[in-house]
């Protein structure tokens, strides 16, 4: 019985220290900088007109795409969406809203990390950055290409 005790004191300790961990992430100037500028990019008229204008246009790319590029308008369409998407990246709170969004990604990601790496230095750590280096093929490191 005492080891079922030790090992739920352990737990509540674990999950006491979570909590406050993450009341100090929810509280941190990284959040609130993301939170202040989500909110101004949601209540931003621009971006809706946009965010319309750009789902419109990809529907439209959609509807080309499924013929692929023989399709007379796929070019066209394709364009279309990604300049919309320009335009939408280029308000000024859409860009602070991803930059908000990367740095509050990052902390996130750190801590993480080193959470993990106080286990093991051999615990995978989920990014959101699609460059990030990792292990074993397509990771841009050095591959001896006898993976299969």
């Amino acid at each position: 019985m005492a080891v079922t005790e030790t090992h739920t004191l352990d737990m509540s300790a674990i999950l006491l220290g979570s909590y406050e961990l993450a009341d100090r992430i929810k509280f941190s100037a990284e959040t609130a900088d993301y939170l202040y500028w989500k909110q101004r990019k949601d209540a931003d008229e621009e971006v809706r007109q946009l965010v319309k204008e750009f789902a419109k246009a990809k529907e439209l790319f959609e509807e080309c795409e499924r013929f692929g590029h023989f399709h007379p308008n796929y070019h066209e369409a394709l364009d279309r969406v990604k300049a919309v998407q320009e335009r939408l990246d280029a308000v000024e709170s859409v860009l602070r809203f991803k930059e908000a969004e990367k740095r509050l990604d990052n902390l996130l990601y750190d801590v993480s990390e080193i959470i993990a790496r106080s286990v093991s230095d051999t615990i995978k750590v989920p990014s959101n950055d699609p460059l990030a280096a990792g292990v074993g093929c397509s990771s841009g490191g050095s591959c001896s290409g006898k993976c299969g």
